[in-house]
């Protein structure tokens, strides 16, 4: 009896073991796959990073970096000075921030904390449907309507202008800023809110001194995400900012930006002029890189 008792104990030992060893193998797996992963999104911006600048030498010996960054006149294959797309990018960008961003905001405080839930199932859709829009058809909307619209208001010749591009920026970066920011709000421990009312806190001051400030870091991704998504759009921007590349002078003046200036122009560059518009696509990249670092420094600063 004793040998079949030690026999059944040294089974039993043996399948806990296997079993171990099946675990420790799926744990190893699984971080290996993970680790795979994360060097796959490495190593596509270290591939993407080192292709553009390996295309952009041409331009940037020929022109200089210096030529090409500030310099204000585009006309290949003679001048390559992409500053007056750099400055038409940027102040489209900005202008669409200040548009979209509070109103994305001030709509995700809304379904957040205030709207009935009934009014939060028919609105949470509605506001979802715009991210699956096409680029084309905000186009299609600027310039149906938003041109003609700033044409009519401002007295312009040409309603095709910075204020076109970004007003149509401002629409499309809403749903990532109301969707990133109410889940942020949403996500904020509701103790900090009863207490807030408990202590005798209105409700909007609530919103606006512990809310807000307690989701501060989920709000400024959502914002990353929205200045991400305009500064590289391309085809809405083609449709509504006339896309001339001289310098812009202010919202109502038509301009170009990096991404359109790629688009419109890389299909018949050739040589030099297609080393230039790759040395546009470098510009944007450690645009895009500065912008980001920068919010999630401050970002980061804030928490502490």
């Amino acid at each position: 009896m004793s040998e079949v008792n030690a026999a059944l104990q040294v089974q039993d030992t043996e399948r806990a073991l296997a079993s171990s060893r099946r675990r420790d193998f799926v744990e190893h797996a699984f971080h290996a796959l993970f680790m795979l992963s994360a060097f796959i999104g490495v190593a596509s911006v270290v591939t993407i990073g080192f292709f553009l600048v390996k295309e952009s030498y041409a331009s940037f010996d020929e022109a200089g970096v210096g030529g090409m960054v500030f310099g204000v006149h585009w006309l290949p294959p003679a001048l390559y000075g992409i500053a007056p797309m750099i400055v038409g990018s940027l102040l489209a960008t900005a202008v669409a921030v200040v548009l979209g961003v509070p109103v994305g905001v001030m709509t995700a405080i809304f379904l957040a904390e205030i709207a009935p839930q009934r009014v939060v199932n028919i609105m949470r859709p509605a506001i979802e449907l715009l991210a699956g829009i096409p680029s084309v058809v905000y186009g299609f909307f600027g310039l149906v309507v938003i041109v003609p619209l700033i044409e009519d208001v401002f007295g312009v010749p040409s309603g095709a202008t910075v204020l076109a591009g970004a007003v149509v920026l401002a629409i499309m970066i809403l749903p990532t800023v109301i969707a990133v920011s109410e889940t942020s709000l949403r996500a904020v421990p509701r103790q900090y809110k009863e207490g807030s009312l408990a202590l005798g806190a209105s409700h909007i001051h609530t919103i606006f001194n512990v809310l807000i400030p307690a989701a501060r870091s989920g709000i400024l991704t959502g914002i990353i995400l929205g200045v991400a998504r305009a500064v590289g759009e391309t085809m809405a921007i083609i449709m509504v900012m006339g896309n001339t590349p001289a310098m812009p002078e202010g919202i109502l003046d038509s301009a170009r930006t990096l991404t359109a200036n790629i688009a419109l122009e890389m299909s018949y560059a050739t040589g030099v002029h297609a080393s230039a518009l790759y040395a546009s696509g470098v510009v944007l990249l450690v645009f895009v890189m500065l912008l980001n670092g920068t919010l999630m420094y401050l970002n980061r600063e804030k928490a502490k």
